[in-house]
């Protein structure tokens, strides 16, 4: 993909090396989160705040314009009824895919000043496609419904598909997953990567699930994260 130079940010590194290219067009501040936030499908301005609740309107706006400038984002029109604006990466915006998962790898390594429960929901999606346990998955071929409550934008739905030691989640339900989990981020981040028992959830209806609880017990034991992100963050 060509960009023009008009189109390259406006600071650069002036290195003919594809790193720093690459930072050249997607190095400023929130503009990896940004791509993060779309990298499951469109969203309006308002649904990217809400995942983004530290960015202000203003440097979103600004990202989001170069993010189109350079190809990486296009903004469409959603077809009546609903006629709202809507944002989406392009084929060579989604290539960040492998980038921004490498990334939440690498870093998820370094000492954590943050609780993992302070995830948005799409982070939370790209943290579990980041630290999915192939081996764990072994012979299981499921599929899953995850609607997590308790955001701005209301319910966030995706659908996971466990099959042949690999992990897909797509967003949106179906409503007819062999299991379906409703609970919030970090009931869910608390379950399943710091120990507390499912059936304590459960219990006090902070989840709910319909299917076999021992399939749900399954799913949440597909992944593991680093120590790092799972301790105590300092007070």
């Amino acid at each position: 993909m060509t960009v023009a130079p008009e189109q390259r940010a406006k600071r650069s590194y002036h290195d003919a090396c594809g790193a720093a290219r690459a930072l050249d067009l997607v190095g400023e501040r929130w503009t990896l989160l940004v791509v993060r936030e779309l990298l499951l499908g469109p969203k309006r301005f308002t649904d990217l705040r809400a995942g983004l609740p530290g960015i202000s309107p203003n440097v979103l706006s600004q990202r989001l314009e170069e993010l189109v400038q350079i190809g990486v984002v296009h903004k469409r029109k959603l077809p009546p009824p609903v006629a709202a604006a809507v944002y989406d990466l392009t084929d060579w915006g989604r290539e960040l895919d492998d980038v921004i998962v490498a990334l939440n790898r690498w870093g998820a390594r370094t000492p954590n000043s943050y609780s993992c429960s302070d995830m948005s929901t799409d982070s939370l999606i790209v943290t579990l496609r980041t630290f999915f346990q192939p081996a764990r998955a072994a012979g299981v071929h499921a599929d899953y419904d995850l609607y997590f409550t308790g955001s701005d934008s209301g319910t966030d739905e995706f659908h996971a598909i466990v099959a042949d030691e690999t992990l897909g989640i797509s967003r949106g339900a179906t409503g007819s997953a062999t299991v379906a989990i409703h609970t919030t981020v970090p009931v869910f981040i608390a379950v399943t990567v710091q120990g507390r028992p499912l059936a304590e959830s459960l219990a006090s209806g902070e989840t709910k699930i319909s299917g076999p609880p021992a399939a749900v017990e399954q799913f949440v034991s597909f992944f593991e994260l680093p120590p790092e992100c799972t301790a105590n963050p300092p007070k």
